[in-house]
Protein backbone atom coordinates (compact mmCIF):
# COMPACT_ATOMS: atom_id res chain seq x y z
CA UNK A 1 0.00 0.00 0.00
CA UNK A 2 1.04 3.43 -0.62
CA UNK A 3 0.83 5.52 2.67
CA UNK A 4 0.93 8.79 3.94
CA UNK A 5 1.58 10.26 7.47
CA UNK A 6 1.46 13.43 8.65
CA UNK A 7 1.89 14.85 11.78
CA UNK A 8 5.12 12.23 11.61
CA UNK A 9 6.80 13.18 14.35
CA UNK A 10 4.15 13.50 17.25
CA UNK A 11 3.15 11.03 19.34
CA UNK A 12 0.94 8.76 17.14
CA UNK A 13 2.98 9.27 13.97
CA UNK A 14 5.69 7.35 15.82
CA UNK A 15 3.50 5.04 17.17
CA UNK A 16 2.35 4.44 13.27
CA UNK A 17 5.64 3.32 12.19
CA UNK A 18 6.19 -0.16 13.75
CA UNK A 19 2.17 -0.97 12.58
CA UNK A 20 3.07 0.46 8.51
CA UNK A 21 6.55 -1.70 8.35
CA UNK A 22 5.44 -3.09 5.46
CA UNK A 23 4.04 -0.36 3.30
CA UNK A 24 5.44 2.50 1.06
CA UNK A 25 4.84 5.52 3.31
CA UNK A 26 5.73 9.08 3.07
CA UNK A 27 6.45 10.46 6.62
CA UNK A 28 5.54 14.77 6.83
CA UNK A 29 5.34 17.05 9.18
CA UNK A 30 5.81 20.50 9.30
CA UNK A 31 7.44 22.53 7.96
CA UNK A 32 7.81 20.29 5.03
CA UNK A 33 3.93 19.92 4.52
CA UNK A 34 1.52 22.74 6.38
CA UNK A 35 -1.78 20.71 5.85
CA UNK A 36 -3.51 23.77 6.43
CA UNK A 37 -2.34 25.43 3.25
CA UNK A 38 -4.43 23.75 0.04
CA UNK A 39 -2.05 24.22 -2.49
CA UNK A 40 0.38 23.07 -0.34
CA UNK A 41 -1.39 19.93 -0.09
CA UNK A 42 -3.08 19.53 -3.84
CA UNK A 43 0.99 19.97 -4.85
CA UNK A 44 1.78 16.95 -2.70
CA UNK A 45 -0.61 14.60 -3.89
CA UNK A 46 0.36 15.31 -7.38
CA UNK A 47 3.95 15.09 -6.89
CA UNK A 48 4.40 11.86 -4.48
CA UNK A 49 0.43 10.77 -4.65
CA UNK A 50 -1.64 8.57 -5.18
CA UNK A 51 -2.16 6.95 -1.86
CA UNK A 52 -4.05 4.25 -1.18
CA UNK A 53 -4.62 5.39 3.10
CA UNK A 54 -4.21 8.73 4.25
CA UNK A 55 -3.59 8.90 8.18
CA UNK A 56 -4.11 12.67 9.56
CA UNK A 57 -2.04 13.02 12.63
CA UNK A 58 -1.55 16.90 12.29
CA UNK A 59 -3.56 18.74 14.59
CA UNK A 60 -3.11 22.12 17.18
CA UNK A 61 -3.78 20.06 20.15
CA UNK A 62 -2.41 23.20 22.62
CA UNK A 63 -5.75 23.50 24.30
CA UNK A 64 -4.78 26.53 26.10
CA UNK A 65 -3.04 27.77 22.48
CA UNK A 66 -6.31 26.89 20.58
CA UNK A 67 -8.34 29.31 23.40
CA UNK A 68 -5.66 32.02 22.62
CA UNK A 69 -5.34 31.72 19.07
CA UNK A 70 -8.75 29.95 17.42
CA UNK A 71 -7.77 31.43 13.58
CA UNK A 72 -4.64 28.38 13.74
CA UNK A 73 -6.70 25.93 15.64
CA UNK A 74 -9.36 26.42 12.96
CA UNK A 75 -7.01 26.21 9.99
CA UNK A 76 -4.60 23.29 11.27
CA UNK A 77 -7.94 21.10 12.69
CA UNK A 78 -10.57 22.09 10.82
CA UNK A 79 -9.34 23.63 6.96
CA UNK A 80 -6.24 21.14 7.35
CA UNK A 81 -8.84 18.10 7.59
CA UNK A 82 -11.06 19.08 4.66
CA UNK A 83 -7.61 19.98 2.46
CA UNK A 84 -6.67 16.07 3.04
CA UNK A 85 -10.02 14.70 2.31
CA UNK A 86 -10.29 16.56 -0.79
CA UNK A 87 -7.16 15.15 -2.45
CA UNK A 88 -8.14 11.80 -0.80
CA UNK A 89 -11.68 12.06 -2.83
CA UNK A 90 -9.79 12.82 -5.96
CA UNK A 91 -7.55 9.86 -5.76
CA UNK A 92 -9.99 7.75 -3.94
CA UNK A 93 -7.56 7.27 -1.05
CA UNK A 94 -8.96 7.02 2.30
CA UNK A 95 -8.47 9.25 5.29
CA UNK A 96 -7.82 8.18 8.67
CA UNK A 97 -8.64 11.77 10.80
CA UNK A 98 -8.15 11.47 14.38
CA UNK A 99 -10.46 13.72 16.64
CA UNK A 100 -11.31 14.08 20.47
CA UNK A 101 -12.91 13.67 23.28
CA UNK A 102 -13.69 17.22 23.87
CA UNK A 103 -16.31 17.24 20.79
CA UNK A 104 -18.23 16.62 23.95
CA UNK A 105 -19.06 18.98 26.47
CA UNK A 106 -18.70 16.66 29.25
CA UNK A 107 -21.80 17.81 31.32
CA UNK A 108 -23.81 14.24 31.63
CA UNK A 109 -22.18 11.53 33.81
CA UNK A 110 -20.75 8.21 32.04
CA UNK A 111 -19.15 7.28 28.34
CA UNK A 112 -20.56 9.00 25.55
CA UNK A 113 -20.99 6.68 22.30
CA UNK A 114 -20.77 7.70 18.71
CA UNK A 115 -24.05 8.64 18.14
CA UNK A 116 -24.12 10.82 20.72
CA UNK A 117 -24.56 14.85 20.05
CA UNK A 118 -21.12 16.58 20.50
CA UNK A 119 -21.11 20.14 21.69
CA UNK A 120 -17.85 21.33 22.41
CA UNK A 121 -16.84 23.66 25.09
CA UNK A 122 -13.46 24.93 24.22
CA UNK A 123 -11.96 26.29 21.26
CA UNK A 124 -9.69 23.00 20.59
CA UNK A 125 -13.33 21.24 20.81
CA UNK A 126 -15.21 23.05 18.28
CA UNK A 127 -11.60 23.48 15.99
CA UNK A 128 -11.61 19.68 16.02
CA UNK A 129 -15.46 18.81 15.96
CA UNK A 130 -15.64 21.42 12.56
CA UNK A 131 -12.66 19.28 11.09
CA UNK A 132 -14.78 16.00 11.42
CA UNK A 133 -17.37 17.23 9.44
CA UNK A 134 -15.39 18.60 6.79
CA UNK A 135 -13.24 15.76 6.35
CA UNK A 136 -16.64 13.48 6.03
CA UNK A 137 -18.58 16.04 3.64
CA UNK A 138 -15.22 16.48 1.49
CA UNK A 139 -14.64 12.57 0.89
CA UNK A 140 -16.69 9.54 1.77
CA UNK A 141 -13.77 6.98 2.33
CA UNK A 142 -13.08 8.95 5.38
CA UNK A 143 -13.04 7.40 8.94
CA UNK A 144 -13.09 9.98 11.68
CA UNK A 145 -11.38 8.03 15.14
CA UNK A 146 -12.03 10.32 18.28
CA UNK A 147 -9.33 9.36 21.05
CA UNK A 148 -8.19 10.93 24.53
CA UNK A 149 -5.90 11.62 27.03
CA UNK A 150 -2.82 10.24 24.60
CA UNK A 151 0.32 9.04 25.93
CA UNK A 152 3.54 8.02 23.83
CA UNK A 153 6.85 9.02 22.80
CA UNK A 154 7.27 12.86 22.93
CA UNK A 155 5.84 15.43 25.85
CA UNK A 156 2.28 13.86 27.59
CA UNK A 157 0.56 13.74 30.60
CA UNK A 158 2.23 11.16 32.10
CA UNK A 159 5.83 11.97 31.23
CA UNK A 160 5.18 15.66 32.63
CA UNK A 161 3.60 14.09 35.77
CA UNK A 162 7.11 11.55 36.22
CA UNK A 163 9.34 14.72 35.41
CA UNK A 164 7.73 16.38 38.04
CA UNK A 165 8.04 13.72 41.02
CA UNK A 166 11.33 13.56 40.30
CA UNK A 167 11.72 17.38 41.59
CA UNK A 168 9.20 17.64 43.82
CA UNK A 169 7.42 15.86 46.92
CA UNK A 170 3.85 17.18 46.05
CA UNK A 171 2.03 17.87 43.29
CA UNK A 172 -1.09 19.16 42.51
CA UNK A 173 -3.68 17.96 40.16
CA UNK A 174 -7.37 18.14 38.87
CA UNK A 175 -10.03 15.26 40.23
CA UNK A 176 -12.99 16.33 38.89
CA UNK A 177 -12.08 15.84 35.04
CA UNK A 178 -13.28 12.04 33.56
CA UNK A 179 -11.63 10.27 31.01
CA UNK A 180 -9.77 8.20 29.08
CA UNK A 181 -5.81 7.67 29.38
CA UNK A 182 -4.77 6.18 25.72
CA UNK A 183 -1.69 4.70 24.57
CA UNK A 184 -0.15 6.02 21.41
CA UNK A 185 0.94 2.41 20.40
CA UNK A 186 -2.64 0.79 21.30
CA UNK A 187 -4.31 3.11 19.19
CA UNK A 188 -2.00 2.87 16.39
CA UNK A 189 -2.74 -0.74 16.24
CA UNK A 190 -6.61 -0.36 16.32
CA UNK A 191 -6.19 2.21 13.88
CA UNK A 192 -4.46 -0.28 11.01
CA UNK A 193 -7.83 -2.39 11.89
CA UNK A 194 -9.95 0.58 11.44
CA UNK A 195 -8.68 1.34 7.83
CA UNK A 196 -9.07 -2.36 7.14
CA UNK A 197 -12.59 -2.35 7.05
CA UNK A 198 -14.86 -0.26 4.68
CA UNK A 199 -17.39 1.00 7.46
CA UNK A 200 -16.88 4.66 7.41
CA UNK A 201 -17.81 7.03 9.58
CA UNK A 202 -17.42 7.64 13.17
CA UNK A 203 -15.38 5.89 16.00
CA UNK A 204 -14.26 6.11 19.34
CA UNK A 205 -10.87 4.50 20.24
CA UNK A 206 -9.15 4.64 23.70
CA UNK A 207 -8.15 2.51 26.14
CA UNK A 208 -10.98 0.46 28.38
CA UNK A 209 -11.99 2.29 31.75
CA UNK A 210 -12.30 5.94 33.14
CA UNK A 211 -10.24 7.72 35.53
CA UNK A 212 -9.65 11.64 36.80
CA UNK A 213 -6.02 12.91 35.68
CA UNK A 214 -5.07 13.12 39.81
CA UNK A 215 -5.50 9.01 39.69
CA UNK A 216 -3.80 8.82 36.17
CA UNK A 217 -1.20 11.05 38.13
CA UNK A 218 -1.07 8.42 41.35
CA UNK A 219 -0.81 5.34 39.08
CA UNK A 220 2.11 6.45 36.76
CA UNK A 221 3.66 7.32 40.61
CA UNK A 222 3.09 3.95 42.37
CA UNK A 223 3.58 2.26 38.47
CA UNK A 224 7.07 4.07 38.67
CA UNK A 225 8.07 3.63 42.03
CA UNK A 226 8.14 7.12 42.94
CA UNK A 227 7.12 8.48 46.09
CA UNK A 228 5.11 11.90 45.03
CA UNK A 229 1.97 12.68 46.31
CA UNK A 230 -0.75 13.56 44.73
CA UNK A 231 -2.97 16.62 45.95
CA UNK A 232 -6.17 16.70 44.04
CA UNK A 233 -8.20 19.71 43.62
CA UNK A 234 -11.32 21.13 41.54
CA UNK A 235 -11.53 22.54 37.94
CA UNK A 236 -12.91 25.50 39.97
CA UNK A 237 -9.38 25.93 42.14
CA UNK A 238 -7.25 25.53 39.19
CA UNK A 239 -9.30 27.71 37.06
CA UNK A 240 -8.45 30.66 40.25
CA UNK A 241 -4.68 29.48 39.80
CA UNK A 242 -4.68 29.43 36.09
CA UNK A 243 -7.29 31.90 34.95
CA UNK A 244 -5.88 32.06 31.22
CA UNK A 245 -6.57 28.05 31.23
CA UNK A 246 -9.73 26.61 28.69
CA UNK A 247 -11.94 25.23 29.76
CA UNK A 248 -12.22 21.37 29.79
CA UNK A 249 -15.28 18.74 29.81
CA UNK A 250 -15.72 17.12 33.24
CA UNK A 251 -17.06 14.30 31.78
CA UNK A 252 -15.16 12.95 28.48
CA UNK A 253 -15.11 9.12 28.56
CA UNK A 254 -15.91 7.54 25.45
CA UNK A 255 -17.11 4.08 24.67
CA UNK A 256 -15.66 2.12 21.85
CA UNK A 257 -19.35 1.24 20.83
CA UNK A 258 -18.47 0.82 17.55
CA UNK A 259 -15.80 -1.14 17.58
CA UNK A 260 -17.40 -3.50 19.97
CA UNK A 261 -20.04 -3.64 17.52
CA UNK A 262 -18.01 -4.10 14.04
CA UNK A 263 -14.65 -5.92 13.96
CA UNK A 264 -13.79 -6.01 17.73
CA UNK A 265 -12.45 -3.90 20.64
CA UNK A 266 -9.33 -4.86 20.90
CA UNK A 267 -8.10 -2.07 23.38
CA UNK A 268 -6.70 -2.90 26.43
CA UNK A 269 -7.52 -1.75 30.15
CA UNK A 270 -6.35 1.50 30.45
CA UNK A 271 -3.60 0.56 33.79
CA UNK A 272 -2.78 -2.80 31.67
CA UNK A 273 -1.45 -0.34 28.85
CA UNK A 274 -0.27 2.43 31.67
CA UNK A 275 2.10 0.10 32.99
CA UNK A 276 3.68 -0.82 29.83
CA UNK A 277 4.57 2.27 29.07
CA UNK A 278 5.64 3.55 32.09
CA UNK A 279 8.16 0.24 32.35
CA UNK A 280 9.66 1.13 28.67
CA UNK A 281 9.35 5.22 29.86
CA UNK A 282 10.93 5.39 32.85
CA UNK A 283 14.65 5.22 33.23
CA UNK A 284 15.87 3.12 35.40
CA UNK A 285 16.66 4.17 39.27
CA UNK A 286 15.49 7.59 38.52
CA UNK A 287 11.65 6.99 38.41
CA UNK A 288 12.10 10.31 35.78
CA UNK A 289 10.44 10.21 32.46
CA UNK A 290 12.73 11.02 29.28
CA UNK A 291 12.28 12.63 26.49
Amino acid sequence: MRVLVTGANGQLGRALRPELSECRVDWVDLPQLDISRAAEVDAWFETHGPYDVVYNCAAFTNVDGCEADFATAFAANALGPMNLARACATGGATLVHVSTDYVFPGTDPGERIEDDVPAPISAYGRSKLAGEGLALSANPRTHVVRTAWLYGEGKNFVRTMLSLAARFDEVTVVDDQLGNPTSAADLARELVRITQTSSFGVWHCTNEGTCSWADLAEAAFELAGVPCKVRRCTSAEWKAMHPESADRPAFSSLRNARLEATIGNGMRPWREALAAYVASAVSPGTGAGGE
